[in-house]
């Protein structure tokens, strides 16, 4: 995500974060492509740090971006709104049977959709080794158990895994490093490998940064791979979560307030501006 807050902890290791190694020489007993090989396999990461501030406690990635939110006091709950947008699927599908999330972050979506769709299954892949410790340690996310499942893999190899194909109702994809200046996969081939994950009436919700230049690419690789993308206003320092359909659905604003209604009634999650937005979006000025 794409907020800015001081981390507590970001100015002591704002020198540990990932930098361009300087080349070097191989010398006698040296392998360079040995070496490059070794590195693909150990990937480095930023450190993983922690601020707090008026009961809400924050994930950071050595820095000042935001990565992840929870309020103390309701752990289960998306404290951001843009991680409350992500959500949007549920105007469409009330019952999904199986709900994917790329990138953990503080696990408020994986969380919430695990306690929101008790019927459901619930996948969250993560990369990171030190996010998935530090969500089990300072964000209450849940044991595995036969509807929870957090792996530690690329999203990359997740979505090609053809085991994974046709399986997915709602996929949630918020894959930013320390950096966050855009997703992390942003290729039509990516996007094509969620599409294939998707079932017939699967959809796709994407975090975004509207105003770099990844916006645009990302919508013009998903557009490549879906039938339809939707967007919702700007949220937040840039947040746009833009919606990709697997098969575009009809546009009734009608239908999708009242649906909007059922899902605040039972979430208090704020769905009517959601339609609103997506109104916006088919109705530009």
């Amino acid at each position: 995500m794409l907020i800015k807050r001081k981390s507590i902890e970001a100015d002591a290791n704002r020198m540990a974060g990932p930098r361009k190694a300087a080349p070097r020489m191989a010398g006698p007993g040296k392998h360079p492509a040995k070496d490059a090989v070794k590195a693909a396999r150990k990937p480095k990461f930023a450190p993983v740090t922690l601020s707090e501030q008026d009961g809400v406690r924050f994930l950071h990635f050595g820095t000042e971006w935001v990565q992840g939110a929870m309020r103390l006091r309701k752990p289960d709950w998306p404290e951001l709104e843009y991680a409350q947008q992500m959500m949007a699927w549920m105007l469409f599908n009330p019952e999904p049977q199986h709900i994917v999330q790329l990138g953990l972050g503080t696990a408020a979506l994986t969380k919430f959709s695990y306690r929101q769709f008790p019927e459901a299954r619930v996948t969250a892949i993560e990369l990171n080794p030190s996010v998935l410790a530090i969500c089990s340690l300072m964000f209450k996310l849940p044991a595995d158990d036969e509807r929870l499942s957090v792996l530690e893999m690329d999203a990359m190899d997740y979505v090609l895994d053809p085991h994974n194909h046709d399986t997915i109702d709602a996929l949630q994809v918020d894959l930013y490093d320390a950096t966050a200046r855009g997703p992390v996969l942003d290729t039509p081939e990516f996007y094509s490998a969620c599409a294939a994950c998707l079932k017939d009436d699967g959809i796709m919700t994407v975090n975004l940064f509207g105003d770099h230049p990844s916006y645009a690419k990302n919508l013009k690789a998903m557009k490549f791979a879906f039938d339809a993308v939707w967007c919702l206003p700007e949220v937040h320092e840039g947040n746009v979560i833009a919606i990709a359909f697997k098969k575009a659905p009809p546009v009734d604003f009608s239908a999708l307030y009242e649906r909007a209604a059922e899902i605040t009634a039972a979430t208090r999650l704020p769905a009517k501006s959601w339609v609103n937005g997506l109104k916006a979006w088919h109705s530009p000025q």
